[in-house]
Order: structure tokens, then sequence, then C-alpha cells
């Protein structure tokens, strides 16, 4: 097995478990590949909007099951809620051993200070009328999804490059590309006025990493994309944050023990 790689803070977002376009699988072998300290789970992690009792893999699971595990060894996992699984802010401040569940969190990053949250809070359509649109979209991206993914099943079988429908709308309606700028300029300049230097968010799928600058002061704003169609995060190490873009190949020669166990059994099965 691969040694794990040991890091002080990751933070994931928008993972969508219980949806047709949640990565579980592609999650739970980088999960598995890293030790942190500290684990942020930046809202969105369970999609209680689309949840259905008639579907939540098996693989879905897994990763909440090891997320738990992670918090049993000794990683402290901070859940920060987002507006699909914005039902659990009842209990929020909750804190059972290593883990917590809070709406929003200030860090001291060596010396620095650190605001991390969702983000729906700078998003109209997530409240009153617009929320009901917004469900009725999620359902529909949800389905875009799916389709993307058996388009791109079949672009790779005849040797094609994989595409990705959802983002060529975001990248081409102007209204889309003016909320994510409005979005990251609105947060930026928040975290300036409060003399943060870091700001971490989610919520918009974008993975991105820049520093913002006003005549009050620059920040660092910084997002930690999804596991729907970017599978990324943000790891911080050695006053350092970068952003990590899951590669296939990176885990292809990296089985865990359980699975070749597995297909060791089936190997002497079907011999």
């Amino acid at each position: 097995m691969k040694r794990k790689r040991k890091i002080p803070l990751v933070v994931v977002s928008d993972v969508h478990l219980g949806t047709y376009g949640c990565h579980a699988k592609e999650l739970l072998q980088y999960l598995k590949s890293i030790q942190p300290h500290t684990l942020v789970l930046n809202g969105d992690i369970i999609d209680i909007w689309s949840f259905s009792k008639r579907y939540f893999p098996v693989a879905h699971m897994e990763v909440l099951r090891y997320i738990i595990k992670m918090s049993n060894l000794g990683t402290r996992v901070i859940y920060i809620t987002g507006n699909h699984d914005e039902a659990l802010r009842k209990y929020s401040d909750f804190i059972l051993g290593n883990f917590e569940l809070v709406d929003k969190l200030i860090l001291d990053l060596d010396g620095k200070t650190t605001w991390i949250f969702h983000g729906d809070v700078f998003d109209s359509s997530t409240k009153g009328y617009a929320k009901i649109v917004a469900k009725l979209g999620g359902k529909g991206y949800d389905l875009l999804i799916l389709l993307n993914s058996f388009v791109n099943w079949v672009l790779v079988s005849f040797g094609r490059e994989k595409r990705s429908f959802s983002k060529a709308i975001k990248n081409s309606v102007k209204k889309a590309v003016s909320f994510v700028s409005n979005f990251e300029t609105t947060a930026a300049e928040i975290a300036i006025e409060k003399k943060y230097s870091y700001v971490v968010c989610g919520h918009i799928h974008m993975p991105q990493k820049k520093t913002v600058t006003t005549k009050n002061g620059k920040v660092l704003y910084l997002n930690s994309g999804d596991w729907v169609e970017n599978l990324t995060a943000l790891e911080y190490k050695k006053e350092k944050w970068t952003i990590y873009q899951y590669n296939k190949s990176d885990y292809a020669q990296f089985e865990s023990q359980e699975e070749k166990v597995v297909n060791d059994i089936v190997s002497k099965i079907l011999s």
C-alpha cells in the first residue's frame, strides 16, 4: 500500500452523497491516501435535498463510515453545514469526541486567521420561493450529470476525451459567470474588512486559489471545488495552500488489502 500523506488541514466540500453525480469511490480512495490532523467537510456532503431511500449506494455509505473511522483514529473532523444539508443546522455546535458540527469556522493557521464557511449565505436562490426552484433545478442537474456520464462512457470507448455539459453551460452563460465573480468578490471583501488572511468557501463547485486586493487590503480566496465534476480538495501544509486534483492513475497500482482478498477469492472461484 502507498504510504499515507500527512497533512495538517484538508478541506472537502460539495460531495453530494445520495446523488448520481457523486464520485464516492474516488473520494474514498483520496481519503484513504491521506492522514490529516484536521478534516473540514465544508457543506453539501450529504445531499438531503435529493435524498432517497431508493438510491444511496454502498460506496456512498462507505465514505461516511471511513470519515467516522478517521475521527475515531484521531483526526479532528469538522462538518460545516451547507444548503443541501441545511437540515443539520438545528444541531449546530454539536461535538462528539473528535467530531464537530458547525455553521462556520474560524481557524488560526500559523498566526493567520482563516474563515471557512460553505457560501450559500451569498446565494439568494437558496432562500424562499427561489429555494423550491433551486431544488427542482438540482434534480435536473442530477439527470444532466447522469446523461453526461453515459456520453463520456461512449466517448472514452471511441478513444475521445471526456466532456462536461454543466461546465460548458456555466462557462457560456453570462449570468453564471457573473454570479461566480460576484460570489468570490463578496466573500473576499468581507474577509478583508474583518482582517482575515484566508477565506475558504465551497458551494459554487469551482476550485479556486487567488489573491484578491482592494483599497482596504488583500486576502487569499480559496474554493475547494466539488466531488461531482472537478474532484478537488484543498490542502494546507507548511504555510501553503494547494488545490488537490484527483487523478485515477495515482491510485491504479494501489489496491486495498480487502480488494486484493476479494479479487483472489473471485479468481479461485472462476479458475
